[in-house]
């Protein structure tokens, strides 16, 4: 193959440029023939031709090559091939030399294409390894390092819900990537979205990086939500930390918790609760179950029981967030004491009654009746 025109010999050009243009050289198989066949006879490439162009672009795109360097490299084999032509065929050398092109970087765009698409599939596959412990833990380990991720060291996720579900690429998803790479940089941060939600996967000793995820997931979302969880250890604490979350998310819907940040280490006492059903089933049923006599159902007295938990037994606090008289809060909770022979005021009495009210809001007793 003839050498391209002042690669080589041009002492201009550095060695790292040289070195590039010389690799480029590969990839050029056929193509001063083209040129010069094309251009004696006045034709167009032909389909055979076009194909070869861009099954070269593929595999120079594969190589990993500079598609800048590689066009650089084709336009100056055609200015030596220009010097070779008679006069009458160099108008078409332009014609030609744009349709070879056009067809190489088709090629290199395919292939650069299937690339993105192929580490999407490869991303996709990893996180939902890491966020469900679907592979093998070692194997895990060795994939996080490609995404930048030390899963031998301990870290936290947060899972961010707004009104509209997340997606890769949203708008709002793209925003608080950009601002929290933004603020710091890689540091072992990974920003995905699964289901619907925005997840933050950090190292467990940067919480600030998930205060600021939060932060920026509330702001843009206008009404959303986002869960913490704690931080583990080891290449199974990402699993534990982003179930920990959910759980948050969820138990936030039944306890209609309104913290617009919620952290899982706040909320130990809900599962604790909710550990034996049964139990805690039977205990609503027989604290609570004697409100269902009331006019109106056993709901509006719960929640006059929750406003008044909620606001430390202060019957004013608890009047005011339902919207009622201080006289009318009154006569409600004397109404509960009559039913329940519970008194909602007496210390000794407070904590049965509190826990059958936290118990009946964790397993939707209410919807039940």
């Amino acid at each position: 193959m003839a050498p391209l025109g002042g690669v080589k010999n041009t002492s201009r050009l550095t060695g790292e440029r040289t070195v590039e243009r010389t690799a480029a050289e590969e990839y050029l198989a056929g193509y001063r023939k083209i040129l010069l066949d094309a251009c004696a006879t006045g034709r167009r490439l032909t389909r055979d031709e076009i194909e070869e162009r861009r099954a070269e672009g593929v595999q120079a795109a594969e190589a990993g090559l500079a598609l800048r360097e590689l066009v650089r490299a084709h336009l100056a084999e055609a200015r030596t091939v220009q010097g070779a032509l008679p006069a009458r065929s160099r108008d078409q050398l332009l014609t030609v030399v744009e349709q070879a092109v056009d067809a190489f970087a088709e090629g290199y765009e395919r292939a650069q294409r299937l690339a993105v698409r192929q580490e999407e599939a490869a991303r996709r596959e990893f996180i939902d390894d890491l966020l469900y412990g679907g592979s093998d833990l070692g194997r895990l380990a060795e994939r996080a390092e490609r995404f930048g991720l030390r899963l031998s060291q301990a870290h936290a996720v947060a899972v961010a819900i707004g009104p509209e579900p997340y997606g890769d690429g949203y708008p709002v998803a793209r925003g608080i990537e950009t601002a929290v790479l933004a603020r710091f940089g890689g540091q072992s941060t990974l920003l995905t979205t699964k289901d619907g939600r925005l997840i933050c996967v950090a190292p467990g000793d940067k919480p600030d990086v998930l205060a600021f995820f939060a932060k920026q997931a509330y702001a843009a979302t206008d009404g959303g939500r986002v869960a913490v969880g704690r931080s583990h250890p080891g290449p199974g604490g990402v699993v534990h930390s982003y179930q920990e979350a959910l759980n948050a998310l969820d138990l936030a819907d039944r306890m209609a918790l309104d913290d617009p940040v919620l952290h899982a280490a706040d909320l130990l006492v809900y599962p604790v609760l909710a550990r034996d059903r049964q139990a805690m089933a039977d205990l609503v049923e027989s604290t609570l179950g004697p409100l269902q006599q009331a006019r109106g159902g056993a709901q509006p007295l719960i929640d006059t029981l929750t406003a008044y938990f909620d606001s430390g037994c202060v019957a004013v606090e608890a009047a005011r967030r339902l919207s009622l008289s201080v006289r009318a809060l009154t006569y409600r909770l004397e109404r509960i004491e009559t039913l329940t022979h519970i008194d909602p005021g007496e210390p000794s009495h407070r904590y049965t009654l509190q826990t059958a009210v936290i118990g009946a809001r964790l397993l939707g007793w209410t919807a039940k009746e």
